[in-house]
């Protein structure tokens, strides 16, 4: 008799890097018409990653294809050397904190956790659920039915849960969505540790400045393509360079301002847009704040706002997009 907790899929050679503990090789998943992932590759390594990009990014996607609760259209998913959909018993070593809810709102934040650490082939999991409602700070919650807890009590019992068993694998789907800034400090210091432990913890988001907290390496997707990865300092100097457009209002003669922007290291382009204002492109925003007051002064002009027109996550994705496609090509 087979054993179930054994992969019966016919060998094939290895995939990855050495020591990733999961990888994806050529990866795409499609439903219907809709792609949500596009021939993406990437392996992940003991340490925190950071999965950034836009919503409809594809992140959701490629955290069901590592945790084998979908299966790719194309292209072969390893976690921990096998294929979590042929190899049941690597979920006892797998903790994922989803987007969705967990259900069982009726049952309390212990009684789920445990329930999940039973399942995962915890022998005492009353034991391990405390220590992981432990690790969250939801000791005083551990009673309470998770349907009344409050959005950011319930996203720290699906990260207790994730936890409860220990996993090697621990991947986050915007964990940090919902929390006040204390709670999300706690988050934020609880997987940098898990991290330093050597466990392989993915998390991901659309918020750099919250993914470079934590992340020692980020991977940037966008419609479903792997378009930048690397330290969150060079990813952060990459989107630095987008351009972004830039409106600004004045008092009185947009052009006299026009006039006195044209030709400066931080613009690259400036055109009046109405009356009252002028729409400029820089790729140096920091330069452009110390230019505008004295072109302002010259021009006999008052600035009455500046504001980015398109200072936004999607347009940013936008362009690594293109840009990546230009390197394709």
């Amino acid at each position: 008799m087979s054993d179930p907790g054994r992969s019966t899929e016919r060998p094939h050679a290895p995939i990855g890097a050495e020591g990733a503990t999961a990888t994806l090789e050529g990866v795409s998943r499609w439903f219907g018409t809709t792609v949500a992932v596009a021939d993406l590759s990437l392996d992940l390594f003991p340490g925190v990653t950071g999965l950034l990009g836009h919503n409809g990014a594809g992140k959701t996607t490629a955290l069901k294809l590592l945790s084998g609760y979908d299966s790719p259209s194309a292209g072969r998913v390893r976690v921990l050397g096998v294929d979590p959909r042929r190899a049941p018993a690597v979920y006892e070593r797998v903790g994922i904190a989803p987007e969705g809810a967990l259900g069982w709102s009726f049952l309390s934040v212990a009684e789920t956790v445990s329930a999940l650490a039973g399942m995962r082939g915890v022998r005492a999991p009353r034991e391990a659920a405390e220590r992981a409602i432990e690790l969250v700070g939801l000791e005083d919650a551990a009673d309470r039915r998770v349907g009344d807890l409050s959005h950011g009590m319930r996203q720290r019992v699906k990260i207790a849960q994730a936890l409860a068993h220990s996993p090697e694998l621990l991947l986050l789907d915007e964990p940090l969505n919902g929390l006040d800034p204390g709670q999300r400090e706690g988050v934020i210091e609880l997987v940098t540790e898990l991290g330093r432990q050597g466990r392989t913890v993915v998390i991901s988001s659309h918020v750099l400045p919250e993914v470079e907290r934590m992340a020692a390496r980020v991977l940037v997707l966008v419609n479903g393509r792997l378009v930048a990865e690397g330290a969150p300092a060079a990813i952060r100097r990459l989107m630095a360079d987008v351009p972004r457009s830039v409106r600004v209002v004045v008092d009185r003669s947009p052009r006299a301002l026009a006039a006195e922007l044209v030709g400066d290291e931080a613009v690259v382009s400036v055109e009046a847009a109405g009356p009252d204002q002028i729409v400029l492109e820089t790729v140096d925003s920091e330069a452009l704040a110390l230019a505008l007051p004295g072109a302002a002064a010259t021009a006999g002009v008052v600035l009455r706002r500046v504001e980015p027109v398109d200072d936004d996550l999607e347009s940013v994705y936008a362009y690594l997009h293109e840009r990546a496609r230009g390197a394709r090509g």
